[in-house]
Parts: C-alpha cells; structure tokens; sequence
C-alpha cells in the first residue's frame, strides 16, 4: 500500500513497534494494531503496569530508606553542636535532584506542546476533509436542482413552443433526457451524503479531549514546579514546616508522575503500532463505519496508479451527455429561433443553466480527484504520527526524570531538615536580653532555684 505524502514512520515508530508485547499471561502478542482484540488491550495494560511497578519500588525504597534513617540512627552525644559528617552533601543532592525535576518540567511543556500541535494538526485536515466532503454533496446537489428546475419549465415551455414542429420537438425531449440523465449520473458522485461518519463530529471530540488533557498536563507540571520552587525555598529559609509540606507534596507528585508515565507508555507503543501500517486499519474502520465500498476507500486512501477512478465511467457519461446538450441547444437555436421568436428566451435560459452546469461540473471533477483527500489523510497522519508522538516521548521523558527526582529529594529532605538548627528557645523566656548582660558583664550569675528546658534565668 503507498503511503500518504510526506509521511514515512520514524525511528521512533520502528523501535517502539519492534518491543515485545504479551498479554496477562506473559503469552506474546503481535505487534499489529488491534486495540478491539482481548489480548493486545492487555499488552498495552501491561505496559502501563510497569509504571505502576516503578512507583510500588520507589515507594518501598523510600520506605525502607527512611526507616533506616530514622531507627537505625546512632545516638549524638550529650551537648553536640557540630552537624554530623556529610550533612551538606546530602543538602546539595537534594538540591541538585529538585534542579534536575526543574529541568524535566521545562521538557514536559515542550512535549505538551507538540503533542498539541500534533492533535491540533489532525484535527485541521479532519476539517478539512470535512469541507471538501462538504462542497462534493453541495455542487451535487445545486447542479441536480437547477437541472431538473430546467426540465420542468425551460424544455417544457420549449416543447410546448416547438409543438408544431415535430422534429424540433424531438431535438427538444432528447435534450431532456440528456438532463435527465446527467442528473442521475451526478446524484451518484455524491458518495458521502447520507453516511453516519462526519468527520467534524471526530474534529470535534478530538479536541474536546485534547484540550482537556493539555490542561491536566499544564496543571501537573505547574503543580511540580511549585513544589520543587517552594522545596528550594524550604531549605534556604531552613524552614522545617515548609519542607515537611513539601515533602508531602512531593509524595503526591510522585503518585501522579509515575501515573502520568504509564499513560504515556501505553499511548507511545499502541500509537507506534499504528502508525507503522496505518493503511489497513485505516481502510477496514472507514468500511465498517461508513459502509461505502472498497473501490472508493482505497482509491483516496492510497491515491496511486495501480488504484483507478471509481468515478470516472459517470464523469466521462456526464461529460458527454453534456456535450450533447449543448449541441442539440445549439441546432435548436440555429433552426427554432427564426420560426418561433419566443422559444429565443428558454433556449438562453438553457444556455445559462448548461454554462452554470459545466462550470460546477468541472469544479466536481476537481474535488473528486484523489489528491486533495489523501493530502489531508497525510497531514493528519503527520501530525499523529511524528509531531504528537514526538510529544508523548518528551512527556515520557519529562516523567522520567520527575520519578527519580522526587524520590531523591523525598530521601534527603528528612535527613536535610533535621541538620536545621534548632530556632532560639530564649524568646518564650520572660525578660529582656539585651540591657541584661551588659549591666552585669563582671558579675558572676547566680544559679537559678530552677530551670526549664531550652530557657535559662537571667541573673538580677
């Protein structure tokens, strides 16, 4: 099957439809796009699983990572200040893990984007497709109501006009069954009236999805980037309860990231098993929802040589029924018109509708032809295949580094908060210290009767 213009699968499709795929019971399935059969709907389960996978792992790192820190911990000595070794390397790798989360949010716009403009693309050729459709029923339809208009009243009023003359009469009625024939010829190029399938209504929900899924995106990694922002913020402040919120935050972000990558995973895959032979399936969904024959199908999906006009008997039938028309109008106003001055003014009128006829004719013969559908088919394949593909992997990737970020940072940022200094202690204790010390600086303090944790008495 030839492929639309300017669309060949990417590397990308390729490696991506070379994965191997099995089902629930680890049974390989093949590779070809079949989302209505059981067993490649849980190919594609199982891909998204691994994501869920992913998460149960990094949650039970995480887990067991921060048991250990917090119960395997050796006790610090009575009266240490000093933080213990490695405390700041533990700060900058929480650090350096939050720039790396701000690094892969500015990936995941760019792929949000492009999977957009990869949607929005398809949806423009569908509407597209949906204008010439469109214009075919419309010219059709014009072109067969003033043809009969002029059967009914101008060859009437001719033949009445001509009554006398037998055999003008009869150049008139086979003028009329000239029309009347063009007329049924024409109706049957009208392929698309009356079938279920419009493609504004696929346009339309298209973008209805899309836009909703652009803004859980756009909400995701805003949601991201405050965390990581505010995480940042936490920890140059030396803000305990700013980073324990975060590290919260954090966790749900984790959730959502590593949710956000199954989706993607399963979208990548099925969509590169698509785009690697679209044609078939393409043909065979169009066929069953529209019901329209596989001559029509295939001669705009593939738009080649080897695939001949489906339309092109009844345009060369209409083309010569017309020809004949004009002939027969012609000898009718050479030989009517010097005997019979009022048939002058239905054989213009004929003239003007034949002139309206031809012109509508030749624009149908331009609609008809395979290039402008199967231009549109290419551009929407474009764009699915190569700009929201590429879209999906950036989102992928954006995933990616999000998962290993955050669980980096949910790792150190408990051990970072806890080498915070502890806030001073001496302003819930009564008393001014500021003139105190400085009146009695010779002195020697005298012990308190008693003492509180974390306050000390000023001496008096």
């Amino acid at each position: 099957m030839g492929a639309p213009p300017g669309y060949r699968p990417s590397a990308w499709v390729h490696l991506l439809h070379q994965l191997p795929r099995a089902d629930f019971q680890l049974r390989p399935v093949p590779s070809g796009f079949a989302p209505q059969e059981r067993e490649y709907q849980q190919a594609l389960l199982l891909v998204a699983a691994l994501a869920g996978l992913g998460l149960g792992l990094s949650l039970v790192f995480i887990a067991v990572y921060l048991i250990r820190f917090c119960c395997c911990r050796p006790p610090e000595p009575p009266g240490a200040k000093s933080p213990p070794p490695g405390g700041g390397c533990v700060t900058w790798s929480c650090i350096a893990a939050l720039l790396v989360g701000c690094a892969g949010i500015g990936i995941g716009f760019y792929g949000n984007s492009e999977t957009s403009d990869g949607v929005s693309q398809l949806s423009s050729a569908l509407l597209h497709a949906n204008h010439t459709l469109s214009a075919i029923d419309h010219l059709v339809l014009e072109t067969v109501e003033r043809l009969g208009e002029a059967v009914r009243a101008e060859l009437t009023t001719l033949e009445e006009v001509l009554a006398q003359r037998t055999e003008l009469v009869a150049a008139a009625r086979g003028a009329r069954r000239q029309a009347e024939a063009v007329a049924q010829q024409l109706q049957e190029l009208a392929f698309w009236q009356g079938v279920p399938l419009s493609p504004l209504q696929v346009a339309e929900d298209v973008s209805f999805v899309e836009e909703y899924r652009w803004l859980a995106y756009v909400l995701l990694l805003l949601l991201e980037l405050l965390v990581c922002l505010f995480t940042l913020l936490g920890l140059a402040k030396q803000s305990k309860w700013l980073v324990i919120v975060m590290t919260v935050m954090s966790l749900l972000v984790l959730i959502l990231s590593w949710g956000s990558m199954g989706l993607e995973a399963a979208t990548a895959v099925g969509l590169s098993d698509f785009c690697s032979s679209p044609d078939t399936y393409i043909l065979n969904l169009t066929q069953e929802e529209t019901g329209l024959s596989s001559d029509i199908l295939n001669y705009y999906f593939l738009c080649n040589q080897a695939v001949s006009n489906p339309f092109q008997q009844r345009l060369t039938l209409s083309q010569r029924a017309l020809a004949s028309i004009h002939s027969q109008l012609q000898g009718l106003e050479r030989e009517a018109v010097p005997q019979f001055p009022s048939a002058q003014k239905p054989l213009l009128s004929l003239e003007e509708t034949l002139n309206v006829t031809e012109g509508n004719f030749h624009q149908l013969v331009a609609l008809l032809h395979c290039r402008g559908l199967h231009k549109d088919y290419g551009a929407a394949l474009r764009g699915l295949c190569e700009d929201a593909l590429e879209g999906l992997l950036f989102l992928l990737l954006f995933s990616l580094l999000s998962a290993g970020a955050l669980a980096t940072a949910l790792c150190s940022l408990p051990r970072a908060w806890a080498l915070f200094p502890p806030r001073n202690p001496s302003a819930s204790c009564s008393g001014s210290h500021l003139s105190e010390p400085l009146l009695h600086a010779g002195l020697e303090p005298v012990p308190p009767p008693r003492s509180f944790p974390g306050c000390r008495r000023r001496p008096h």
